[in-house]
């Protein structure tokens, strides 16, 4: 889900680069970055609504994909983003701003890389990635695994499964929202599907969904996803600063959220967390 192209690829078309001098903008604005994920989408309106009502601070959302938002964070062009993967998904662009952002909090734990098939698959045919490797199995999945975008670190890693695997399959790279689609229907055909996946995600709750096993490891293990600042947020935005340090939800939590989200609007999604969860949200703000 999350991309790992260099920066040089996407510096060309990154927003970032239009954007005004810091110093030219109002001390009471702040620009908070984001990929069109789902999981992203969601905490950080969240926490743009949050910012606005709490800090009276004017909040501008700015979504891209995440090599400029990496880029943009590190030079200072956006104030924070919410959807650092770690220790592996985002480990190559870590790398490249460690030192120079300011690493803020654990948003959520327990996050995950894989890839899901439909609950009818049967478990006995189909338990672990090394199963597609049977030639029946093969056949009902026509050789096809349903991918999101070519630049994502979850495509990166589900190419390396399929090395791993020594599987005879195409990775159908296309789109989250394609992804989601193919699954969709699927499911109404009650075909069979594998597709790459990740948690947090509103399909869970929407659609009867299991991981298979990875057995080497290729997709990874168990992630965090962190808050990152610009360098001397903390300094210029105290507030903000300790407010992103402190955000932090049970994933549970979120996929509700999400899917809130997904039936409904973001806006929706947003106000009903706040007025459900108002102890936890005034935890954020303590001190």
């Amino acid at each position: 889900m999350h991309a790992r192209r260099t920066f040089l690829a996407f510096a060309a078309a990154a927003p970032f680069a239009l954007a005004a001098p810091r110093l030219a903008r109002a001390a009471d604005t702040v620009k908070l970055g984001f990929a069109p994920w789902a999981d992203a989408e969601f905490i950080t309106r969240l926490a743009a609504k949050l910012a606005e009502q709490k800090l009276d601070l004017k909040v501008e959302l700015v979504q891209t994909d995440v090599a400029p938002l990496y880029q943009g964070l590190a030079r200072g062009d956006v104030d924070a983003m919410l959807m650092c993967w770690l220790p592996k998904t985002h480990a190559d662009y870590w790398q490249r701003v460690e030192g120079k952002v300011e690493r803020l909090g654990v948003l959520y734990n327990g996050a995950k890389l894989g890839w899901v098939v439909p609950s009818y698959v049967p478990e006995a045919e189909l338990a672990s990635i090394a199963d597609l490797a049977k030639p029946d199995v093969r056949e009902k999945l026509s050789g096809r695994i349903q991918g999101i975008e070519p630049g994502a670190g979850l495509t990166r890693l589900s190419r390396q499964a399929i090395t791993d695997y020594g599987l005879d399959y195409t990775l159908q790279e296309s789109s989250e929202a394609a992804m989601l689609s193919m699954v969709e229907r699927s499911i109404r055909r009650k075909q069979w599907i594998v597709a790459t996946a990740w948690s947090p995600h509103w399909m869970f709750g929407k659609h009867a969904l299991r991981y298979i096993a990875d057995p080497k490891g290729s997709l990874g293990g168990a992630e965090e996803v962190i808050a990152l600042g610009r360098p001397g947020l903390k300094q210029q935005q105290p507030r903000l600063a300790a407010f992103l340090s402190r955000l932090n939800m049970p994933l549970a939590e979120l996929e509700a959220a999400m899917l809130v989200a997904q039936e409904k609007d973001n806006d929706a999604a947003v106000a009903a967390y706040i007025d459900e969860h108002a102890s936890r949200v005034n935890g954020w703000f303590a001190g």
